[in-house]
Parts: structure tokens; sequence; C-alpha cells
């Protein structure tokens, strides 16, 4: 039987990584947004050794306390979400998953009371 990965074609970045760092997985939007950085080169690699130390600081705080994390940036002309939230498998913490999603300028907000 084949095994079918949803997530490889989404319109949104999706990076993985183990409980020690190590980048598990990346969806081919993620492979695109990090090529200049390596792209599939990445998976296997440590995630610290991608980030600087004010970055390094927050992850290890992030993976110490399974704490989730989420802001925007603008990069490269495009402004994005990044939400870095902690994996599980069954119960048992394994690692951290980032999905990156570019939105509009100008996006429409809806309150649904």
């Amino acid at each position: 039987m084949n095994s079918i990965d949803p997530s490889k074609n989404l319109p949104f970045a999706i990076t993985l990584c183990n409980s020690d760092g190590i980048i598990t997985y990346m969806n081919d939007r993620s492979l695109e947004t990090f090529k200049e950085d390596g792209g599939e080169k990445l998976i296997g690699q440590n995630l610290f050794d991608c980030h600087s130390e004010k970055s390094k600081i927050q992850l290890k705080e992030m993976f110490k306390n399974e704490k989730e994390n989420f802001y925007t940036i603008q990069k490269g002309g495009r402004k994005k979400m990044i939400y870095q939230f902690p994996v599980y498998s069954d119960e048992q913490f394994t690692g951290f998953g980032e999905i990156s999603i570019v939105i509009p300028e100008e996006m429409p907000h809806f309150n649904r009371d």
C-alpha cells in the first residue's frame, strides 16, 4: 500500500523536529522556504544550529516547558504568521512543529460572537 503525505503540497510550510531538536520533516513549501539555507539538507540537522543566540534561548525555554509560540514576521517583502507547537504521541512529548503561513497585507477580520 502506498503511503500518502497529505501535508506535502499544502500552501503553507510545515517543519517538524524531534525532542532533541533534529529536523525530521519538511513539506514542499517548507523545503522551498528554506532552500537558501539548505532545503532538504536541513532534514537530520539540529534546528538550534539554524538560529541566533536570542532565538536559541527562546527555543530552549519552549522545549523545557513544552510551550507553544506564535508571532508574525515580515521577510522577503511578505508578511507571515508563525505558529510553533509541541507535538505529542500517546501523551509523550516527541518534539515541535512549525507552521508558516503567508498572510496578505490587507486581510478581512470578522467577529463571529
